[in-house]
């Protein structure tokens, strides 16, 4: 179809407006990459801006051989996979029967559901009741407590109420029961909705730093963002032996780039593959027929 010329207008931009917020998302993580590979009197001089200024790799030897670094980064790793695989299934098993008409409690039970999602629970019972579940100290507390979001499982829900009740009535009269119909038929249709919510559980569990805070006292079972906080309060512990003896060729601001860079590309990592199903995903689940 042939776009009029206020079509073409507006379209140009749209692109326009898009283009200039990419380029302003991205040119601060250029400048990070950037200071990470630059000598230290570069960085601490202001210099650097989008390409290195003498070059060198020593600030990436030193992130690439800190064991505990990468102790916090298997911690995200498993958090993330694990959470957002087990999130992924119990937000479909609780969307299902809360999406069949014939479910006679679905109302009453999306309003308590709904009510959570208006009303937070309190800090105060919310830590207490955790510490009650013996999750403290546990890496566990970074993914239990927030298993399901209210809000992927109501786009999860309007999903399946969007398919065909004809693949219903067919499926059971081949004699499909409701666990089989979900998992044999609902969900190879739903990978766009499960791409999607499943790259929101992704970066919530990635980024996880409030439930940390507060169950996790070991050091040892820190994830990335909270190891990241520490070498932002506590510098010295990114490199404290090497700047000690006098090593010159990587510094804390050089140090704090990479370790940023580290903590945020393997996310983004991610983007590419999933880009085909978020969109469709995030629309068809958001709409009722």
């Amino acid at each position: 179809m042939k776009l009029s010329l206020g079509e073409k207008t507006f379209q140009a931009f749209n692109y326009t407006i898009l283009t200039v917020f990419s380029i302003t998302m991205i040119l601060p993580l250029l400048q990070m990459l950037a200071v990470s590979f630059s000598s230290p009197v570069a960085a601490d001089s202001k210099q650097v801006y989008l390409w290195p200024i003498g070059f060198t790799l020593a600030t990436w030897e030193q992130i690439f051989s800190n064991e505990v670094l990468w102790r916090s980064f298997g911690i995200t790793m498993f958090v993330t996979v694990v959470g957002t695989l087990l999130s992924l299934f119990f937000t479909c098993v609780t969307a299902f029967p809360l999406s069949r008409k014939e479910f006679r409690l679905r109302r009453p039970i999306m309003f308590v559901i709904v009510l959570s999602m208006i009303f937070n629970a309190p800090m105060i019972p919310y830590f207490l009741t955790v510490r009650e579940l013996g999750l403290m100290n546990s890496i566990w507390a970074l993914i239990i407590p927030g298993l399901i979001s209210t809000f992927n499982m109501i786009i999860v829900r309007t999903f399946f109420m969007n398919i065909p009740k004809e693949l219903d009535d067919a499926a059971r009269i081949d004699g499909c029961h409701d666990f089989r119909l979900l998992f044999q038929i609902y969900l190879p249709l739903s990978k766009p909705v499960l791409a999607t919510i499943g790259l929101f559980y992704a970066v919530g569990y990635w980024n996880t730093f409030k439930s940390a805070v507060l169950f996790l006292q070991d050091p040892n079972l820190w994830p990335l963002q909270m190891r990241l906080r520490s070498y932002f309060t506590n510098p010295e512990e990114i490199a404290a032996v090497d700047l000690l003896i006098g090593t010159q060729a990587f510094n804390m601001t050089t140090l704090k780039a990479a370790t940023i860079i580290f903590a945020t590309v393997p996310i983004l990592l991610v983007y590419p593959y999933l880009q085909k199903y978020f969109v469709k995903g995030a629309v068809l689940g958001s709409l009722k027929e």
